[in-house]
């Protein structure tokens, strides 16, 4: 012999075949560990105190899991699959001016839903073409608003314009709505011309789910309202979540005489942050209750005492051209700060879940004045102060009633301001929106305005000057795509595009529990079954094709975990047709093989030559293989991507498993000295 099967000569072969099994662990470890730190979760489920220690422990590690794992269709785990579709014809009818709809129109109308009803014809392109044939004009039924003298050409750009963001409009706002119920791996993208597809894990109400999918977006207009009586709001919040009468004006309590009614989850950074603060700042306080404490000590009584202040981190400056600085609302009272200037609040993403929770209780709407609401940005933003935090989003105070709602909208678009060519947002009103406009701008000039969209702020711009004909420039977009959203949220309350459920599946726990038992011994009977054919036939060839076969399977699940792909029962049934597969190029090589040791040949040559001649046939196969996903991948949805993707997934890897993996393990066995191996061959007399 030449030499042992662990020799220095074969270091290169085992890494070849150990490295990929370690990067499975790898990838597969946040799995197991997910799996493992839930199980301990949910045995704390009934106990609040010891699952918010859990949290605060186990939190960062449960969550950066749960992000890595692998992830389950919803035919798996269960949950609400939905199909919307935007009524972009609906939109077409009411963009039409309605003193001028006659038989005529809404006879083309009905032709066009017939044609295009079940199917993803384009419905403005189908409606243009039955109107061409009508002999109608388009200038007998809709008009331009910001052009005195529109022409065909330009209503239909209008109409394209608007069906086109029909669809992205939908998006956003269904977007926010689903946000609000804090599922995780929530799916929402956009399927052809005008659908929309949505995967909701999880879910428990699928009434209140249709109900919030098919409501009408809301748009208004608010004056943003950043003073001190918001800072009076949030202490009044404070006082009613530790057990305070909302009559007590006390701003520091004595924290052991306080009921923890409502704690709050808090990312422990600020909170230290307020806890070292408070401990620290005793000027001009006889009483500090936090002074002497430990750190964690006294981050628990600052969440205690004042379980909404505690999460925000406030800035104020005197002035447009004054710097912004940060200030703590602990140990405070509003008296202590000034009654003009900028203020700005800022909430970590860690702690906004539980900021929204505290803001919709009806018992907190109360002890709130009765013309500010608290709401929050849609979108995350960056802070004034440079202090690393990842995420935070902005705090408004709002005026409770609207000065104007987005039904007054006729037209958004996003442009660029040919002065500084900066992003900025075009916005038309209806006559009646632009005589409202005029009075709102006029009497707020340098005062903030917030965009708001189903309770969640997109944009505050400042007002420069009165805008007396309804026509205004919004800036302070930082991207092309922040003004492209933005105008989108805008057109929510001018578009009357609605959507409507045309697909709908509910998979329960239970039945998404059975998926994976079954799928799992499905698999595993497969597997079984390959395993014992490629042993009895190929003898220990066999044996080396099934630990080919076996991190096979294991790199294509590793992949889709790192990947951040999800696994279906689709899927599963991909896998099983892709191991199968992965053992014929296995077979190819062993019958090459075969040939070669029945003519005489050494062990060595008839694995040179087994390979060799066997590539070409193995390249071809499993080239027609990926060939034939890439459709179901490109056109295929739902449970039909899901199976092209693991069919691809083990068809690639298969390349690696059956040809380079396997060719190394009998590298190793030739090079130890071995000068034959059954793989079933026949024996000679």
């Amino acid at each position: 012999m030449n030499g042992g099967l662990l020799s220095s000569k074969n270091l290169g072969k085992w890494l070849l075949i150990l490295l990929p099994i370690v990067a499975s662990a790898y990838l597969l470890w946040p799995t197991y560990s997910y799996y493992q730190l839930n199980q301990e979760r949910e045995a704390l489920a009934r106990d609040s105190a010891a699952l918010e220690q859990w949290d605060v422990s186990n939190g960062e590690s449960f969550i950066k899991a749960r992000n890595g794992r692998l992830k389950l269709g919803l035919d798996l785990r269960g949950g609400m699959y939905v199909t919307l579709e935007v009524d972009v014809l609906k939109l077409i009818e009411e963009s039409a001016d309605p003193s001028s709809v006659d038989d005529d129109f809404t006879k083309i109308l009905e032709k066009t839903r017939r044609e295009t009803d079940n199917t993803d014809n384009d419905v403005l392109e189908t409606f243009l073409g039955n109107f061409r044939g009508s002999g109608k004009s388009l200038l007998q039924y809709f008009t331009v608003s910001n052009q005195s003298d529109p022409t065909e050409a330009s209503i239909e750009e209008k109409l394209r314009r608007d069906s086109e963001g029909a669809v992205e409009q939908a998006l956003e706002v269904i977007k926010q709505r689903i946000n609000k119920y804090e599922l995780s791996e929530v799916n929402i993208q956009k399927q052809g011309a005008r659908r929309i597809v949505i995967e909701l894990p999880d879910v428990k109400d699928e009434k209140e789910i249709r109900s919030l999918l098919q409501t009408t977006a809301r748009l208004e207009f608010k004056r943003v309202v950043m003073n001190r009586e918001l800072i009076r709001a949030f202490y009044a919040i404070d006082n009613l979540l530790k057990g305070v009468k909302p009559d007590t004006t006390v701003a520091v309590a004595d924290s052991a005489a306080l009921a923890s009614a409502d704690s709050t989850k808090a990312d422990t950074t600020k909170t230290d942050t307020a806890a070292t603060a408070a401990k620290t700042d005793t000027a001009g306080k006889k009483d500090n209750p936090y002074a002497g404490l430990s750190d964690d000590e006294a981050a628990r009584r600052i969440k205690r005492d004042y379980p909404l202040s505690h999460m925000l981190a406030g800035y104020y400056a005197q002035g447009e051209n004054s710097s912004y600085q940060p200030f703590d609302l602990i140990l405070k009272k509003p008296e202590d700060f000034p009654e003009t200037g900028l203020y700005r609040f800022i909430v970590g993403g860690k702690q906004l879940p539980q900021l929204l929770k505290i803001l919709e209780r009806a018992d907190v709407k109360r002890v709130m004045p009765a013309d500010i609401d608290i709401i929050v940005a849609a979108k995350p933003e960056g802070t004034p102060a440079k202090d690393g935090t990842p995420e935070v989003y902005d705090v408004y105070g709002v005026a409770r009633e609207a000065d104007l709602t987005g039904d007054v909208v006729t037209e958004a678009f996003p442009s660029f301001d040919q002065a500084n060519n900066r992003p900025v947002v075009m916005m038309e009103m209806n006559a009646d929106g632009a005589e409202r406009w005029a009075q709102i701008t006029g009497a707020n000039i340098n005062k903030r305005i917030a965009i708001v969209l189903d309770g969640r702020v997109y944009s505050a711009p400042v007002v420069q000057n009165k805008i007396p004909n309804g026509s205004s420039q919004i800036t302070g977009s930082g991207s092309p795509e922040e003004a492209n959203l933005l105008a989108v949220v805008l057109k929510a309350g001018a578009l009357k595009a609605p959507v409507k459920i045309i697909e709908e599946r509910v998979v329960g726990p239970s039945l998404g529990e059975d998926s994976i038992r079954r799928g799992i011994s499905s698999s595993l009977m497969s597997f079984a079954l390959i395993i014992l054919f490629m042993l009895l036939y190929y003898a220990w060839g066999g044996g080396i094709a099934d630990i080919a076969l076996l991190m096979n399977v294991l790199l294509v699940v590793a992949g889709l975990a790192g990947f951040g792909g999800t696994l279906t029962l689709p899927g599963i049934a991909g896998l099983i047709l892709s191991t199968a597969m992965a053992v014929d190029a296995n077979i190819l090589i062993f019958e090459r093989m075969r040939e070669e040791l029945y003519a005489g040949k050494t062990l060595k040559q008839a694995v040179d030559q087994g390979f060799s001649k066997a590539w070409s046939a193995i390249i071809d196969s499993n080239i027609t293989h990926m060939l034939a996903t890439i459709p179901l991948l490109i056109w295929g949805s739902g449970p039909v991507k899901g199976f092209a993707v693991t069919l691809l997934a083990g068809a690639i890897i298969t390349l690696f498993t059956a040809v380079v993996i396997t060719r190394a393990m009998f590298g190793i066995i030739v090079d130890s000295g071995a000068t034959t191996i059954n793989i079933g061959q026949k024996r000679t007399a």
